[in-house]
């Protein structure tokens, strides 16, 4: 399973990252510190997300 989450991994953060920096870059902040910490959480928060789709997609293949 963590060969799967390592793949979906990098899609997920890619992802989550891009969409955090949009949003900071709508709002307008558009300096430096905002966009990192945007691009931070989402690397942060892609790691439960990436574990559980391949805990789903696991036990949905398993079966």
């Amino acid at each position: 399973m963590i060969r799967l989450m390592m793949i979906l991994f990098s899609m997920v953060a890619t992802v989550l990252m891009g969409i955090g920096v949009v949003i900071v870059l709508s709002i307008g902040k558009g300096t430096w510190q905002p966009i990192s910490i945007a691009a931070a959480i989402g690397f942060v928060l892609a790691i439960p997300v990436s574990w559980y789709a391949a805990k789903q997609m696991i036990g949905k293949f398993s079966a």
